[in-house]
């Protein structure tokens, strides 16, 4: 049976058995992954801790026919115990977590990777504020996807100038001739806002007024939900 290791983040565990879980991993070469981790609820178990949700680990594994099964695990970050403590960023690593789970399957995406462990260090670092480290991995994630919203240009017929009107199905900010009527309007601040969240320009992120981080917090999650085809459940729960 052949045998692979991988650096991994732990996305989701869920209990099998009396002392087992099905740990849901995204790896850095192997895409998303799903294994069994033997007697890991035991109080006994050497390596339990290291394959909770939020940590990064280099684990070995097994190649099983459903489900392969980690035999070995080291602790890379320990990011968990950080971002737990603090509940605004413990939703947010939630909804971050969740939206990898969504994205990415087997095939694997070393962006997706080095992306969300980049999101879940800067949680842990308290670098920028919870809810705006969220929605920049959140619109950073979806473009890696192929869902890259536009904040310049019409997103429908790619016309420049400074446009306002916002339509998520559409993928961003359309001009008059394309926007459909009622479609949301955003001030000049708020799209600024949005163009550094995508491209992560932090000194004008954390520069900007609460009710500008708002009205982009809304975008983002209705483009979010929009493109996945299907909620968040942990998007609820998020601390602003």
């Amino acid at each position: 049976m052949p045998v692979y290791r991988d650096d991994v983040v732990v996305l989701r565990t869920q209990k099998l058995g009396e002392a087992d879980r099905i740990v849901t991993m995204l790896t850095r070469q192997h895409g998303k992954v799903r294994a069994v981790a033997k007697g890991v609820r035991r109080t006994a178990s050497k390596f339990g801790a290291r394959l909770e949700p939020f940590m990064v680990a280099d684990v070995q594994l097994w190649e099983g026919r459903s489900l392969d099964v980690i035999t070995q695990a080291e602790s890379i970050a320990s990011y968990g115990a950080l971002i737990t403590a603090d509940y605004p960023s413990y939703t947010a690593a939630s909804a971050m977590v969740e939206t990898a789970d969504k994205l990415t399957e087997a095939e694997g995406s070393l962006q997706q990777y080095l992306l969300l462990v980049g999101a879940l260090r800067s949680l842990s670092r308290r670098e920028h504020g919870a809810g705006l480290t969220l929605d920049s991995y959140l619109l950073r994630a979806l473009s890696m996807a192929g869902w890259a919203p536009s904040f310049q240009d019409c997103a429908r017929c790619g016309a420049r100038g400074d446009h306002s009107a916002m339509v998520v199905q559409v993928g961003g900010i359309v001009c008059d001739d394309c926007a459909a009527p009622g479609s949301p309007r955003l001030d000049p601040a708020t799209i600024a806002l949005l163009g550094s969240l995508l491209t992560g320009d932090w000194e004008h992120t954390t520069s900007t007024p609460p009710q500008t981080r708002a009205q982009a917090t809304g975008v983002v999650a209705a483009y979010t939900q929009w493109h996945l085809g299907r909620g968040l459940r942990s998007l609820e729960h998020v601390s602003r």
